[in-house]
């Protein structure tokens, strides 16, 4: 994957903070689609076993008619906290958000792309 460089623009503090990790092939019950201002497309509220339950991208989902779903890829939802002025490395972007690296210490989660911008 190509990393990019990004500047943070606005403050971003995690709203879950007990992230769920899951593994390809974990069985989640999925639940609503999220449906908020943001516009954030595809992220469904999913529930799995010992977890927090949390939103999950929709393509890395294998839907069932059942309402459960398998992981298709390895996955967590764990959100990075960043305030305006940090340098990130991210190299995915997914219905909204990007994985990232915080440079200053290599914490690793998910910033919403309308938190950064890419850096010249």
């Amino acid at each position: 994957m190509i990393e990019s460089s990004y500047v943070v623009i606005h403050s971003h503090v995690s709203e879950f903070p007990e992230p769920m990790t899951l593994r390809t092939g974990d069985g989640v019950l999925v639940g609503e689609r999220y449906d908020g201002p943001e516009g954030w497309p595809d992220w469904y509220f999913c529930t799995a076993p010992a977890q927090e339950p949390g939103f999950v991208p929709a393509q890395l989902l294998d839907r069932h008619v059942d309402g459960s779903a398998k992981m298709l890829e390895d996955f967590t939802n764990r959100e990075l906290d960043v305030v305006e002025g940090q340098v990130l490395q991210g190299n995915r972007q997914l219905n909204g958000w990007l994985w990232a690296v915080r440079i200053s210490d290599g914490a690793t989660g998910w910033v919403p792309l309308d938190k950064v911008r890419l850096q010249d």
